[in-house]
């Protein structure tokens, strides 16, 4: 049973997303045989978010010199996860050494380092704590492949500015606002350390994807409401269709047999 406050902040969630998470991909995430890839791929997640706003501030909003801080600032994470290089451990300690510099040129530059510099601290931060948690349930980190639920948002993405950029903005606004409702789904279905850590996790991820909607409308200037629409029916289809690979963001869950048998049939 979910607090009054976790209820709260999960409300707007829902009503934002187009579907509900399918009980066929909770049944399969609550299986203890599938616990390894799930905190495996949620760990991935976390880095990819801090890369996508990291992308976003290098490509909009900063200098050449804070570019290359932040390029600094993640690579040991980059380098434990893709090249299973240095100790996690040590990533604890590591922080941002440099302000960000706006460009001058742009009216939105400073508020969009503002919110992503701060998302970024945060999904770093949550990256540490899932090892912690992998560590505390005796799960090695091993390198795992990606899910297709990004690349099937983000290949939507208009290829001219700015509406390349309010594009992915949106993109942002719904893998993780998704997040956000699948660590309420799996809060109550899960060990209490992890449910404890999900639980924490929806304070700031529900705050995530309002920031990436607010930047998306302060970037477009005008109504983006179909754009949203279009973006969340895409991001349902995602998550309603048959999908062999079990990954945090993943589809309903089929077996290859069945999958191969849809395939024919449909």
């Amino acid at each position: 049973m979910l607090s009054t406050e976790i209820q709260r902040l999960i409300e707007p969630v829902q009503q934002f997303l187009h579907c509900v998470t399918p009980d066929s991909w909770l049944e399969q995430a609550v299986k203890p045989e599938n616990l390894s890839v799930l905190l495996h791929d949620h760990l991935i997640c976390e880095l990819k978010a801090a890369q996508s706003a990291m992308y976003l501030i290098r490509r909009y909003a900063v200098d050449e010199q804070s570019s290359e801080a932040l390029l600094l600032w993640l690579k040991p994470y980059e380098d434990f996860t893709y090249r299973q290089q240095g100790d996690w451990r040590e990533l604890a300690a590591l922080s941002l050494k440099k302000s960000m510099l706006p460009k001058a040129s742009s009216q939105y530059a400073q508020d969009l380092i503002d919110k992503m510099v701060l998302l970024i601290k945060e999904e770093l931060h949550h990256f540490y704590q899932v090892l912690e948690i992998m560590q505390q349930h005796g799960i090695e980190y091993q390198k795992i492949t990606s899910s297709r639920y990004a690349k099937g948002m983000l290949r939507h993405v208009r290829t001219f500015e700015p509406a390349a950029m309010i594009d992915k903005l949106i993109c942002g606004a719904y893998i993780e606002a998704r997040s956000c409702e699948r660590f309420a789904c799996l809060a109550p279905l899960l060990p209490a350390t992890i449910a404890d850590f999900y639980i924490s996790l929806l304070r700031s991820e529900a705050r995530h994807y309002q920031d990436y909607l607010a930047l998306a409308q302060q970037i477009a200037g005008d109504d983006i409401s179909e754009r949203i629409r279009f973006f969340g029916t895409v991001e349902a289809e995602l998550i309603l269709t048959a999908d062999t690979d079990f990954k945090f963001h993943s589809g309903a869950p089929v077996s290859n047999d069945t999958f191969a048998l849809l395939s024919t049939t449909g």
